[in-house]
């Protein structure tokens, strides 16, 4: 089951044409993702200041599919989910009402915060995941169940 955070679009948001600037779309679903770990139970604090280990975003991309504007009340949808030892992927799709306005993805790799260097994800991020992982799978069962 997907995470849902709510959002309403600020004048902050927007851009000289009135529509969320490209890049703020990024930092209102990341506002999600931090919404998500915190309700799972990671302390933030402790998260992001972590001396031995950080969670860089390597990849993002986003698909705008209508324009939002300020005072927009939005819904973002996440899923995350485990896509290797070292790396996780967060889902995002952010909608106005029933409709679909934007998706993004954000790919995240686990670091040593001293080398730089790649290593498996914590056990904490682990713990998320695969909270989203069952929650998802039980959804897919129970709807392969009510369509036979």
């Amino acid at each position: 089951m997907p995470f849902t955070y709510h959002r309403t679009i600020h004048f902050q948001d927007t851009d000289a044409a009135g529509v969320v600037y490209f890049a703020n779309i990024l930092s209102i679903c990341h506002e999600g993702y931090e919404a998500s770990l915190r309700t799972s139970g990671i302390s933030l604090k402790e998260f992001f200041t972590n001396p031995t280990m950080a969670f860089p975003i390597v990849h993002t991309s986003v698909d705008f599919l209508r324009p939002l504007f300020c005072g927009n009340e939005v819904i973002i949808s996440l899923v995350p989910q485990k896509i290797g030892a070292e790396k996780f992927e967060v889902n995002y799709e952010i909608y106005l009402a029933d409709v679909l306005v934007a998706k993004a993805v954000t790919r995240h790799v686990c670091i040593d915060a001293n080398t730089r260097s790649k290593q498996e994800l914590s056990t904490e991020i682990i713990q998320w995941l695969d909270g989203y992982r069952k929650e998802t799978e039980e959804v897919e069962r129970r709807k392969a169940r009510e369509v036979v």
